[in-house]
């Protein structure tokens, strides 16, 4: 299959979409570096794309875009799964998303499978802050703030 890129502007850079005809595959998020691709996107990358300005604008909470299978470990994919219980506007610390999935003294490790995310914003790790504070974002402080900010979560 054919990977294709959608690159979605925001107040904070541009966030590209990738995927195929299957899902999409990736979100970059604004300050990482791509390569555009010349593929002609699917059907299903374009509203994807399309939910992801929505939301960037403020006039979407939910997403109901098609993934395709993400490569991840049994525990990245255990937390990858809570994070799409934390609902729009909420926000949970590394040691509650922990507890969510059975390891409660796992709170790095949970910083690592929201860093290994291949889909952020789509499955939301903007949503853990940690214990003291913001935490950490692959995108940015800037990113992070922003997408809480959309929400109206003020870190």
């Amino acid at each position: 299959m054919t990977t294709a890129l959608i690159f979605v502007d925001s107040p904070v850079g541009a966030f590209g979409v990738e995927g195929t005809a299957a899902g999409v595959t990736r979100v970059h998020l604004p300050n990482q570096f791509v390569a555009p691709l010349d593929a002609k996107p699917a059907p299903v990358l374009r509203r994807a794309a399309q939910q992801l300005a929505q939301y960037l604008e403020g006039r979407r909470r939910d997403f109901d875009v098609t993934l395709a299978p993400l490569a991840g470990t049994d525990f990245q994919r255990d937390v990858w799964k809570a994070l799409e219980e934390i609902p729009f506007g909420e926000v949970r610390t590394y040691g509650d998303v922990a507890i969510a999935v059975g390891r409660p003294l796992a709170m790095r490790a949970v910083g690592n499978a929201n860093h290994a995310n291949p889909v952020p914003v789509f499955i939301p790790c903007h949503r853990v802050v940690a214990s003291t504070g913001l935490g950490g974002y692959g995108g940015g402080e800037a990113v992070k703030r922003h997408l809480l900010a959309l929400e109206g979560v003020t870190y």
